[in-house]
């Protein structure tokens, strides 16, 4: 037993005087090496193969390919582990000054997970640079450390596939944007003809590029004879313009992918539009799922539910040998993007917008006993497709100048609601009691003014009363009058509060964003004259179109303010608001707002023209610059909608009524739309 003890005492003396000198061990210089690889410092564990690594494969084959293969293949949660020498193998390996580290590598990659094994050989030499021929261990590098399926020399091949984008669809399934085939047009240089120059004028003409672009495209390196030379693509509606050049000698045409925008203007706004990605874009994007040849949603819903109808990019990356053979390292499906089904009818959208004509203006269409969203109209609309095939600077400088704004989302926007918020107003007067129904109020001529604090301001009616005004008298007549005194009896606080009772100053719950209503800019009312406006829609009181159809529901729906959804998918039905007033309330503002059209002295009987009955409610909203403006710019509303179906509301802005006979002209547009849709 003492002899044992002996002997082992006189190994260990050995050992110890093997790792004299500060030498580390196999284990310490790989841990250092893994240590390095996990955190990609690529040039670190070059200096850590062996001497005839370096011979081997010198620094670009090593660090820089590292580096670009890395970066390519999008690296990332790269994670190196390797097993530990026990006693024993560390004892043979300092005898025999080799030793070998079986390792596992996990990383993502953008085709998907990566792992393999492999074993590294570490091996005992001198340390470069050394005086005292001091030994060090070095790893004997190959490509397998990349991945194993490359250690005979074979090359990574990647490729991608890009993902279907989802479309955007209506209630029906019918596309508001949709994957469809465009016409690329190209030139094949040598079929040009007698007059190059002539001919490229011509094109670039037509296409609204220059002729420097064209000369540009035409002089790519990958340029070969008489091959097809791609310029612009051009949607299905350019089919005209697609004729008149194919007239042109050289030019050529073949079918490809593209987007398409079926309603065109009509939804632009709505929609909005796909592009390629901007290098600001690219500042703000995630680089593992964009680059700068991607398209991209722009405005609309093409931006709002981007990320679902984008999709997720295949891949799949390869070794590839010498003979050409491959062999799959990593392989991901493409995932298409989703199709988004909306609440919207396009049949609707198209028929309000085309009643707009040359006219500028905001609709919002609901199914005011669902809350489903039926059209969100801005006019005049853009053509969102020349935006997506590109746009020539004097037709965009053409929008810009537009006294019209075609490019403004007046949908999503705010503006004075004039009579039409008056059945809001009754809706709160009733509730919190400054309204009895059936009670009479004597109004005496056209004007009133409420004392001194008021100067030389005066509300205005447009007919006078017989006898005394009561609600319903108020609003078929809209009796400006009677809703100004009726706001300075109930007080600034309580108007204001029923206001916000009915989501004004608060976000729409929506997930087109939607400028919030307002009771005026600073959101309170500290003036009895602007009181007295607010309560009959002038003032400095704002809402969007959606948001005034939106306040017609609770009449419609026993006192309840439903919830927009523009999903199909939505739960519907959901309310909003509960209990704004009571169902015996909202019956009688119902039955007036029939009135409004059926009785001879309503503001809305040119609705009668429909062969069913129509309710609703006009608005005329006053832009006077001064009080004293009597050629100020009026604006036109009618809220309406069929008085025994009830299926579908309209609210309708027409801009610049005051020289067409005011919110007339809009009633008569909403009773054209409805019969044209029932």
């Amino acid at each position: 037993m003492k002899k044992i003890t002996i002997l082992f005492s006189f190994f260990l003396l050995l050992l110890t005087a093997a790792c004299s000198n500060n030498e580390p061990t196999p284990q310490e210089r790989f841990d250092k090496y893994v240590n390095h690889w996990n955190n990609q410092e690529f040039s670190e564990m070059y200096k850590m193969i062996t001497s005839k690594s370096e011979e081997t494969y010198p620094t670009e084959e090593f660090v820089d390919r590292y580096k670009s293969i890395y970066s390519d293949l999008n690296i990332s949660g790269l994670e190196v582990s390797f097993e530990k020498l026990s006693e024993e193998q560390m004892e043979t390996a300092m005898d025999k000054g080799t030793a070998q580290f079986p390792f596992t590598v996990e990383m993502e990659s953008i085709a998907g997970p990566i792992s393999f094994d492999y074993e590294a050989t570490l091996i005992r030499e001198e340390s470069e640079g050394s005086e005292d021929s001091e030994k060090n261990w070095f790893v004997k590098w190959d490509p397998g450390f990349i991945f194993p399926k490359i250690k005979g020399g074979a090359d990574i091949s990647l490729e991608t596939t890009e993902p279907k984008r989802g479309e955007i669809l209506d209630r029906n399934r019918m596309p508001l944007a949709l994957n469809d085939t465009v016409n690329e047009i190209g030139i094949v240089p040598e079929k040009l003809g007698n007059n190059p120059k002539q001919a490229k004028q011509k094109i670039a003409d037509l296409l609204g590029i220059s002729v420097e672009t064209i000369d540009n495209s035409l002089n790519q390196d990958w340029v070969k004879p008489n091959m097809h030379v791609p310029l612009k693509k051009l949607p299905p509606s350019a089919d005209s313009k697609v004729s008149q050049l194919l007239e042109v000698d050289g030019v050529s045409t073949r079918e490809v992918a593209g987007r398409v925008y079926p309603l065109g203007k009509a939804a632009s706004h709505l929609t909005g539009y796909i592009s390629q990605v901007t290098a600001e874009d690219m500042e703000k994007l995630d680089s593992d799922k964009y680059d700068a040849d991607d398209m991209i949603g722009q405005r609309g819903l093409e931006s709002l539910f981007e990320e679902r109808l984008k999709g997720e990019e295949g891949a799949k990356i390869t070794a590839v040998s010498d003979n050409g053979e491959e062999t799959v390292i990593a392989e991901k499906e493409a995932e298409n993007g989703e199709n988004i089904v909306t609440t919207i009818d396009a049949d609707t959208q198209e028929a309000i917008y085309e009643s707009y004509g040359d006219d500028t203006g905001t609709a919002a269409a609901i199914n005011p006993k669902t809350g489903e969203t039926l059209a969100l109209v801005s006019s005049p609309g853009f053509a969102p497709d020349k935006f997506l095939y590109g746009i020539s600077q004097s037709d965009y400088d053409k929008l810009q100048n537009d006294p019209k704004k075609p490019t403004l989302n007046r949908f999503s926007a705010t503006f004075a609601p004039g009579s039409a918020i008056k059945p809001v107003t009754a809706a709160i007067g009733l509730n919190n009691g400054s309204i009895v129904p059936g009670e009479g109020m004597e109004i005496n001529g056209l004007t009133w003014s409420n004392g001194e604090g008021w100067g030389d301001y005066e509300v205005r009616r447009v007919s006078e009363s017989n006898g005394p005004v009561d609600l319903t008298d108020a609003l078929i007549r809209s009796d400006n009058i009677y809703f100004a005194r009726k706001g300075v009896e109930m007080g600034s606080e309580k108007l204001v509060n029923g206001l916000q009772q009915f989501g004004f100053g608060e976000e729409l719950p929506f997930d087109y964003p939607i400028t919030a209503s307002s009771v005026s800019s600073s959101g309170s009312i500290n003036d009895e004259v602007l009181l007295a406006n607010t309560s009959y829609g002038q003032g400095e009181i704002e809402t969007s179109s959606l948001h005034l159809a939106l306040t017609y529901t609770p009449v419609l729906n026993g006192g309840n303010m439903l919830k927009p959804t523009l999903l199909a998918d939505a739960k519907q039905e959901q309310v909003w608001k509960e209990e704004l007033i009571t169902s015996d309330q909202a019956a009688l503002i119902q039955e007036a707002l029939r009135d409004v059209v059926a009785a001879s002295n309503g503001t809305a009987t040119k609705a009668k023209d429909a062969d069913f009955p129509i309710s609703g409610k006009t608005g005329t909203a006053e832009l006077k610059l001064t009080a004293e403006d009597e050629k100020g710019k009026e604006n036109g509303w009618f809220v309406g909608y069929p008085s025994e179906d009830q299926d579908i509301l309209i609210a309708m802005m027409v801009e610049g009524t005051q020289d067409k006979g005011g919110s007339s002209y809009t009633v008569e547009k909403v009773t054209d739309i409805l019969k044209e849709i029932k």
